[in-house]
């Protein structure tokens, strides 16, 4: 009797260890494929993808900018399930893909984990909760390897929810958890409007990004144009936004071309390009203030959207390099009144761009030259500013200065 006592108090003893330290295990490696570190060149891009299940396209598009290389897949809860979706149901060859999934802040230092991502082409965001990846990697040696490996190696970046939430310049954290469009509407300055722009994921093409996810369910347009309007009155920056619906990607190339990715028209699959309407130089929130709901109107025209469905071969573009001009979309206004989004048909943005050098600077019909929010500015070599003439007329101009 006391040898069976002491034998099942020694396989609880065992067994409570093995338990305490896969408690303590910083991070759980999920691997398929080859484990012998293949070393190509990848060919660079960002996928976004607003939520839910991934579009296979543009999770295609994804796996051949890796060139056969290497696939991290990085969480912060979940399992494998990416896996074999990506290692052998698209029919994309890839050397391997690894899950790492996160189990606490701890697992940054993790060299193995420090190794996996110098030796990826392509790296993959799952979903979740976008704090945990902001209070877990930014500003740690995760965030430096990411970023080098972006700079330096041409590896590819994407992500899905949380994972596309956290790769523009501005992001919505999430801090003290979700907004609804609602809330955000009545309040620009709700406690939950949590907005940063401390240096994270670094792409260059997005540095005056805010994207947001699952824009169709749910409806998250509302809360999307707030978080353009605090960063313009917060930081005086004229921010930009890309979203997508569920089911839907944005691929970006590396020449800044996006493409639209999705099962349009079979189902209502969108991604939406926003901007503040710069055909208006001193287009700011009529009204934004804490308590009070927010009225940004313009005319109706304080937000021009180009709204792209999302088709199977990507064949919907817009290009990020001017935020112009777009293949297969069309253009929308969208304005809040009393903090109700209204949208409507809308037109092509044109801001009379024109070269500074068909100015005549010593005209007396010239009143007044303002930056793009309206201030007095002097002359600055490629930098945009309006010009007003005695006529009331205003117009864009880029200086050119020679």
């Amino acid at each position: 009797m006391f040898f069976i006592f002491t034998v099942m108090r020694s396989l609880f003893v065992l067994f409570l260890g093995m338990a305490l330290n896969g408690s303590a295990q910083s991070y759980t490696s999920y691997f398929t494929g080859n484990s012998t570190d293949l070393d190509v060149s990848a060919k660079g891009g960002v996928c976004l993808m607003g939520g839910s299940t991934e579009d296979d396209n543009g999770m295609r598009w994804f796996l051949e900018r890796a060139n056969g290389g290497d696939v991290l897949v990085i969480r912060t809860s979940g399992s494998d399930g990416y896996n074999d979706y990506l290692y052998n149901q698209l029919g994309v060859s890839v050397n391997s893909v690894e899950t790492i999934v996160f189990n606490n802040p701890s697992a940054v230092n993790s060299f193995y984990i420090h190794s996996k991502i110098n030796q990826a082409e392509a790296i993959w965001i799952a979903g979740g909760d976008q704090w945990n990846y902001i209070s877990y990697w930014r500003g740690t040696v995760i965030d430096d390897l990411i970023n080098a490996g972006i700079q330096n190696r041409n590896m590819a970046i994407g992500g899905t929810s949380a994972g596309m939430a956290i790769l523009g310049g501005y992001y919505f954290s999430a801090q003290n958890g979700t907004v609804t469009s609602s809330t955000a509407l009545s309040n620009p300055f709700d406690s939950d409007v949590t907005i940063d722009n401390t240096p994270f994921i670094d792409l260059p093409i997005l540095d005056d990004v805010i994207t947001d996810t699952h824009y169709d369910d749910p409806d998250r347009k509302g809360r999307h144009v707030v978080f353009m309007s605090r960063i313009l009155n917060d930081n005086d920056v004229t921010a930009k936004g890309i979203a997508c619906d569920e089911y839907t990607a944005v691929c970006i190339d590396e020449n800044g071309m996006a493409s639209v990715y999705g099962e349009h028209p079979d189902y209502d699959d969108y991604a939406y390009f926003l901007q503040v309407n710069c055909e208006y130089p001193f287009n700011t929130p009529e009204t934004i203030q804490a308590n009070t709901p927010l009225t940004w109107n313009m005319n109706g025209e304080a937000i021009k959207v180009y709204f792209a469905p999302g088709t199977v071969d990507g064949s919907v573009q817009f290009d990020l390099n001017n935020w112009r001009d777009g293949v297969g979309g069309s253009w929308q206004h969208w304005y809040v009144n009393n903090g109700t989004l209204i949208e409507h048909n809308g037109t092509q943005i044109d801001c009379g761009v024109e070269g500074i050098e068909n100015l005549d600077l010593e005209s007396n019909q010239i009143v007044e030259i303002c930056d793009l929010l309206g201030r007095p500015t002097q002359i600055k070599n490629n930098e945009f500013l309006f010009v007003k003439y005695a006529n009331g007329t205003i117009v864009k101009y880029m200086p050119c200065i020679h």
